[in-house]
């Protein structure tokens, strides 16, 4: 097949340029730094507004004996009946402090699920979970309330910060699947009537504590 002149002069001009490399013409721009202001409160304060902004509950606790204490209220409270947690540790812990509000359901049926989490947020007021955590990919998009239990080291800055130190701990076994939920599920139709709860759960607590 016969390539016309104007076609072989393209052809020519593409492989001279990628025989040889472009310089960028804006170095400093390729992300070394956050194009955001750095923190100027603690990241608990500053991960509690995003989040309560994005219509998530946000309770703090100091030990793990007033975690169960406010999650044994807010399950009377709601009169859930149902509540879903597979992560052994995290069910040991609770049960450690007189938590028995546990029951056989399945994911399905569930009032609501109970999961850790890998990080927060804070400028976002994101939880970074990911398919290595115990909980898995499932939990937190298909329970109808999500109740994430979580401490104060696991707070970064940015996502950039969290992409860092979700490196740092995986290495080289890097999990298949990374979320960052950012509040209830939301959406909107052409009206921008906006809904919530249709493409994930409806609620959102968060406990955050000290590590002991």
């Amino acid at each position: 097949m016969k390539v016309s002149s104007s076609k072989e002069n393209i052809l020519k001009k593409i492989r001279q340029a990628l025989s040889a490399s472009t310089p960028i013409p804006f170095p400093q721009s390729e992300g070394n730094h956050s194009v955001f202001q750095p923190a100027t409160q603690d990241p608990e304060i500053e991960f509690a507004e995003q989040f309560t902004k994005l219509q998530g509950k946000f309770i703090f606790c100091m030990d793990h004996q007033e975690l169960v204490v406010q999650l044994k209220a807010l399950i009377g409270h709601q009169s859930w009946k149902k509540i879903y947690c597979q992560e052994p540790q995290l069910r040991a812990m609770l049960q450690q402090y007189q938590f028995e509000n546990f029951t056989k359901a399945e994911l399905a049926d569930c009032d609501a699920a109970i999961t850790t989490c890998d990080l927060l947020i804070a400028r976002t007021g994101s939880i970074v979970m990911s398919a290595a955590g115990a909980s898995g990919r499932s939990v937190s998009v298909y329970a109808p309330v999500h109740i994430c239990i979580a401490y104060t080291d696991q707070l970064v800055y940015d996502i950039r910060d969290g992409l860092v130190a979700l490196k740092e701990k995986f290495q080289q076994h890097f999990p298949s699947l990374i979320t960052f939920a950012t509040g209830p599920s939301r959406t909107a139709d052409i009206e921008k009537t906006l809904v919530v709860g249709v493409h994930g759960p409806k609620e959102v607590y968060l406990f955050l504590l000290d590590r002991p």
